[in-house]
């Protein structure tokens, strides 16, 4: 016999108090990412590092969220989604208190890293969660919800930098750190409020559920990810042994996980899965070109153009605030393919534009570059994010997402490297010349990719 609860949420499954959970826990990833910038300074001061050296607190954190995404994917069907996340958020609030109490420096990378592993449980945990809930209700593909996480997370990456820039000028750089302890109490009340119990009773044969959580797979995924994500930001004769390091670590995650009953990673799953590969890859070359403008602009304007770091960050304003506008477009017309070719030809243009652009180039021709990334970035946004909703596996749906934030993670760091490669040690003309060649190219196989994907729905 169905219950009132029951038809209110066939009437309105997704309401703002099942959501706002989901989308204040999922948005701590972002906005860590960028918080610790304006700190950088301050922290090397204090504990006498330089650039190197506090570059580990950016890179750690990218590190263990690649890892931690998928791993608590997998966690999720087995402990439940809505355990995982008080889980997650309770390790965001530790690293809060160990990051404002910052004793020493190594316990601020130890913050970062708890940072890393506990704010990857929200991202997965709620795909999983609305995965359930919209089959439950049989309402398909819930293209607002997933407009909403897409615009969050663009707003988040356009005022992450002014909130951590306000918090270390008034308070210090501790405060980057203090401010996810009242930012996880407040995600954790609502999710204990908010979040429906979990279905999943508590494993009573722990042994057992560990071994289903597969740990050689998740270390042999952990050691190929993290040796990968090393050589490509620091690529050199001296390093060539992370590759090897990767190559032999991914052969051994693909025969264990081809054989393992519960595999972390569904080797078998992607290979029958090429449409699910392809969003794994457009989101790559999504992040990559998006990183790769963003940062590759900026140092351009501050080295060769003498711009000043707050003009350019009014430049680039636009960029934020048009994937924003567009992303809002898209999940309210629920299309697919069409902005994910548009995603290829923006990125082209707007490489198209670099080409152009010398150190004395007008303002509205940077403008018009920073529109058509912003542009790239907002198509991509949540049409990517749909197909990934498509084409996983409903019961896979927590690692499916978590690898989708993997391969991101991938995308950003390779344009560290890639920026490296075409700047040197100063940003020229001719040097952002070469990151305009990227971009066009990077645009030119993401519309490739998408032409080519005939299995690629037009609509959500």
């Amino acid at each position: 016999m169905r219950t009132d609860t029951d038809r209110r949420l066939d009437a309105h499954p997704f309401g703002i108090g099942f959501t706002a959970p989901l989308i204040l826990a999922s948005v701590l990833n972002p906005i860590n990412s960028s918080l610790i910038a304006t700190a950088m300074v301050g922290i090397g001061v204090d504990f006498h590092r330089g650039p190197a050296d506090t570059a580990i607190l950016i890179s750690v954190l990218y590190l263990c969220s690649a890892v931690a995404q998928p791993t608590m994917g997998k966690l999720g069907p087995l402990f439940g989604e809505r355990r995982v996340m008080i889980a997650g958020i309770g390790l965001v609030l530790t690293a809060g208190v160990i990051g404002a109490a910052g004793w020493s420096f190594g316990a601020l990378v130890a913050s970062r890293a708890l940072l890393g592993v506990g704010t990857s449980a929200a991202y997965p945990m709620a795909m999983s969660l609305i995965r359930k809930r919209s089959d439950a209700a049989g309402v398909g593909v819930p293209s607002r919800i997933l407009g909403v996480f897409s615009i969050t997370g663009q707003v988040i990456a356009m005022v992450g930098l002014p909130i951590g820039g306000v918090l270390t000028g008034v308070f210090g750089w501790r405060a980057v750190f203090f401010i996810n302890v009242p930012a996880a109490l407040a995600a954790l009340l609502l999710v204990l409020t908010g979040v429906p119990k979990d279905t999943v009773a508590w494993p009573t044969d722990l042994r057992r559920t560990l071994t289903a959580v597969d740990p050689l797979g998740i270390v042999a995924f952990a050691v190929a990810i993290v040796s990968a994500l090393q050589f490509i930001d620091s690529p050199s004769a001296s390093t060539w042994w992370l590759a090897a390091v990767t190559v032999a670590a991914t052969a051994v995650l693909i025969g264990w996980e081809r054989r393992f009953s519960t595999p972390l990673i569904d080797v078998r799953m992607l290979v029958s899965n090429r449409p699910l590969i392809r969003t794994y890859l457009r989101q790559t070359l999504a992040s990559l070109g998006m990183y790769t403008t963003m940062y590759g602009v900026s140092q351009w304007m501050e080295d060769a153009a003498g711009y000043r770091p707050t003009q350019v960050g009014m430049l680039l304003a636009p960029m934020s605030a048009t994937s924003i506008v567009v992303a809002a477009v898209c999940s309210r017309r629920s299309t697919v393919r069409s902005p994910l070719i548009a995603t290829g030809m923006a990125f082209c243009a707007a490489g198209a534009v670099m080409l152009a652009l010398r150190h004395d180039a007008p303002v509205w021709a940077i403008l018009a570059m920073s529109l058509l990334v912003g542009l790239a970035n907002g198509l991509n946004s949540f049409a990517n994010q749909a197909a990934l909703f498509m084409q996983s596996p409903a019961d896979q749906v927590g690692v499916a997402s978590g690898l989708y934030r993997t391969f991101a993670y991938i995308g950003a760091i390779t344009s560290a490297g890639l920026i490296a490669a075409a700047f040197g040690s100063r940003a020229t003309d001719a040097g952002f010349h070469v990151v305009g060649w990227a971009t066009m190219a990077i645009g030119l196989c993401a519309a490739t990719l998408t032409l080519t994907d005939r299995t690629l729905p037009r609509h959500a």
